[in-house]
């Protein structure tokens, strides 16, 4: 629909920027591990770090080991960009440091305003072990970020990242819809040092048909709609603007720097260079190419190497480069927002296209020169001001340097967001992912803590706070410990009131939380490892959990455990109506009578006396033979079956990966006989 309007005096192809600098500014789309095979996903990174692009894991996670990997020639696996999505799958305090870009997905192009399911019979033990679940159980990622209800939201989870890892740049995803432009102005305003704008043709054929044919516009409505949006608010110089959806040549790249792009994402044509025959058949798991399966079988087609995609990006690049040199650019910068380079196709034979005006796509704001059109400022993260830069990780230096145990009290403010998270970010980066013996740091803190308490905490670190805590604590918790009561003196009975806000443990992966007194909806949401003992939840209680344990002393709200697929939620059904409050779609309740079971549980309840305090948890200690009757365990059912399923391959002598696998093969077969996964 669009021609490019070529100079009358080209300029010579020799001064036009080099396609190694243009390569810097590609990427390749996000393709979760789980969508396609652990070979292609490898591959793909490697070939987009040797260049000096940028490789996007999707939302699936990543291996551990790639985040260290290095062959002779000095290749890495590591894919600089780790994607940050609703489900928050591996999302660890090593994954998040791991990264020169996190990109927060808030949509797909290919389904814009849907979440995603990996059926159980594509959760191979190592996909996993990546996203912190159980084999052979299916996942879920929820439309929405239980994080994300208006832009300031979002904005405090851009500030999360940032102290996660302050290193890497902080991405906002989203799609090409009418209005785009107005949300890219708030996420500009929330500090995203990058906003990418996705097209209804990406996805790599695992989004549902509905969705592909008929949801979703062409990223360049949206691109024009954002980089228009920014100029006219003097926002466009403070975030890079990025596009992917189906580019395919030069001459898309060169289309898109013209509407206001100035990086650009390839998804599906970086497959087919490494020999994706586009069957679509990717949620099946039977690709005959090796690249979109995991089946260990199927993937030992695939044929792929680096130089592939190397090959195809700098093709890419070559052609801009001729493109640019007719044109009349130099630089991909001087490109950008150039719409007066473009103009409608006048020869356009088609009833679909009588009448098109496409005057408000080749707009271009009227601003004075002092309006940037590309990116060219840094965005203020105010990290400064953090209470960590200011205090904290001044306390914990013989920590961090030495390994010395540290113990500090602090004052705490409800400003103080995100606190001990870059402590956390550097006990990561300096010791790895197993961090610190137990309690090496420990932090008291006294006063009511703001947003995002404890956030991807790694282990060695303790945070334990005398007051309450607003929404998001102990989000990503990835092996730390937190510790919440009520100050010295109150009055008030613990059990009766809130001392954490909603969300709490959002996505967490390791550690313990041990919290006196009341927490908001949606605790334990999407949990995948931590144990945590509360006095009481409020609605949406372990939605979406996945693993860990979680013990509610008290009262918990309606629609307890939607969407839970693995782990165990015990909840003391005082008034017995609890069975009345729980969502059955994927768990069933029990009794608690497994001796070694029992026996855990009761240690998570003394600990957490010990730790607080809880009058609550000293009163169900004394009456435990009396109360363990109340005791009601929340089991989810897929989660029981693929235990089963291990313990009989345990009992034919099987153990180790060995075990895991035979079990998940077994449970396949069961899941396939009764309708299951």
């Amino acid at each position: 629909m669009l021609e490019l309007r070529f100079a009358e005096t080209p300029i010579p192809l020799e001064e036009v920027e080099p396609a190694s600098a243009i390569v810097r500014r590609f990427k390749t789309g996000a393709m979760s591990y789980g969508s396609i095979s652990k070979e292609a996903h490898e591959t793909m990174a490697i070939a987009m770090n040797r260049i000096g692009g940028k490789s996007n894991t999707g939302e699936g996670g990543e291996d551990a080991e790639r985040f260290t990997w290095t062959n002779e020639r000095g290749d890495s696996k590591n894919s600089a960009i780790k994607q940050v999505a609703s489900g928050r799958f591996g999302v660890t305090s090593q994954y998040l440091v791991s990264a020169r870009e996190l990109q927060i997905k808030m949509a797909q192009g290919a389904k814009p305003g849907e979440g995603g399911q990996l059926p159980g019979a594509k959760v191979y033990p190592w996909i996993a072990k990546v996203r912190h679940s159980t084999p052979g159980v299916g996942l879920i990622s929820p439309p929405p970020h239980h994080d994300i209800y208006s832009i300031e939201d979002l904005a405090e989870l851009i500030h999360d990242l940032k102290n996660a890892n302050h290193h890497a740049r902080i991405s906002v995803k989203l799609v090409s819809e009418v209005g785009v432009g107005t949300i890219a102005a708030g996420v500009a305003k929330g500090h995203a040092d990058v906003i990418l704008i996705s097209g209804h043709d990406g996805g790599t054929g695992a989004s549902p048909q509905s969705s592909i044919k008929h949801a979703g516009l062409p990223w360049e409505l949206g691109v024009a709609e954002t980089h228009q949006t920014l100029v006219l608010n003097n926002l466009r110089s403070r975030v890079a603007l990025e596009t992917d959806g189906q580019l395919k040549t030069g001459r898309d790249v060169a289309v898109a720097a013209l509407l206001g792009a100035e990086e650009f994402g390839f998804a599906t044509t970086a497959l087919v260079s490494m020999g994706c025959i586009m069957m679509r058949v990717c949620h099946l798991d039977t690709c005959p190419a090796g690249v979109a399966t995991q089946n260990p079988e199927l993937r030992k087609h695939f044929v792929g190497q680096p130089e592939d995609v190397e090959n195809f990006m700098f093709f890419i690049a070559e052609e801009l480069r001729e493109i640019m040199a007719r044109l009349g650019f130099r630089t991909l910068n001087e490109m950008v927002g150039r719409v007066d380079k473009l103009e409608p196709r006048k020869a356009i034979n088609h009833w679909k296209a009588t009448g098109l005006d496409l005057s408000a796509l080749l707009w271009k704001p009227d601003v004075g020169e002092e309006v940037g059109l590309y990116c060219s400022i840094a965005q203020d993260h105010g990290l400064a001001q953090s209470l960590d830069r200011t205090t904290l990780l001044a306390l914990a230096q013989p920590a961090l340097e030495h390994g010395a145990a540290v113990k500090a009290t602090v004052p705490i403010r409800n400003v103080n967001r995100v606190v001990g998270t870059m402590v956390g970010s550097e006990v990561t980066r300096t010791y790895g992912p197993d961090g610190l013996p137990d309690d090496t740091i420990h932090f008291h803190f006294q006063g009511s803590a703001g947003q995002s308490f404890g956030a991807f905490v790694p282990p060695g670190m303790t945070l334990e706070l005398e007051g309450d805590a607003n929404d998001y604590f102990g989000k990503g918790l990835s092996g730390g410990k937190l510790i919440v009561y009520p100050p010295a003196g109150s009055t008030f009975r613990a059990e009766e009131n809130i001392i954490i806000g909603n969300v709490a443990l959002y996505g967490a992966t390791a550690g313990e939380a041990y919290i006196r007194g009341m927490a908001g909806e949606r605790f334990g949401v999407r949990n995948s490892g931590v144990r945590a003992v509360v006095e009481g939840v409020g609605d949406h209680g372990c939605e979406y959990m996945t693993g860990g344990s979680v013990v509610v002393l008290g009262r918990a709200g309606r629609n307890f455990a939607a969407g839970m697929s693995g782990g165990v939620a015990y909840v003391i059904d005082w008034d017995g109506d609890f069975a009345t409050r729980v969502n059955y779609e994927m768990v069933e309740l029990e009794p608690l009578q497994d001796a070694d079971e029992i026996a855990a549980v009761k240690a998570m309840v003394q600990k957490h006396a010990d730790l607080t305090n809880s009058e609550l948890a000293w009163r169900v200690l004394i009456r435990w033979e009396e109360m363990l009757p109340q005791f009601i365990k929340v089991m989810p059912k897929d989660y029981k079956r693929v235990l089963e399923a291990f313990a009989q391959v345990q009992a034919q002598g099987l153990s180790g990966d060995e075990a895991v696998m035979a079990a998940f093969e077994q449970n396949k077969r069961d899941a396939s006989r009764v309708g299951g996964n």
